[in-house]
Parts: structure tokens; sequence; C-alpha cells
């Protein structure tokens, strides 16, 4: 199993904000109920279910101020 998660933009190491957002999980028969997740929650998770965290990489742009 997998667990997708990519790093958020406004919420950097130290801000006591969940620093992670779950993109997908592949595999096995987890449901995740939250957007945001904290770093020790994420560990727990993949630890518990035998998961594999895969770090996506961010292209540093964000939608932010952009329409259309």
């Amino acid at each position: 199993m997998k667990i997708f998660v990519r790093e958020r933009m406004r919420a950097e190491e130290g801000t006591k904000k969940p620093r992670f957002r779950v993109v997908g999980v592949q595999g096995g028969d987890l449901k995740i109920y939250v957007k945001r997740i904290r770093k020790v929650e994420l560990k727990e998770l993949a630890e518990h279910t035998g998961a594999e965290i895969v770090y996506l990489t961010r292209d540093g742009e964000g939608s932010e101020g952009k329409k259309g």
C-alpha cells in the first residue's frame, strides 16, 4: 500500500499547522477522512498499516492570485 502526499505551501515547519495534504492512497482498505495531516500522524498511519509514504514534489508555483 502507498500513501501519496505533498507538502502544503502555507504550512511551513514550526507553524503548528498540518504540513501535508493527502493526494491519494493505492491498494489496501484504508480511508482517510482529513484533507491535511501532520507528519507524525502520517508516519503512525503508515507504521500501523504497513504502507509506504510517497512524497510528491511541488513545482514551486501556486495558483494563488491566478484566475482562469
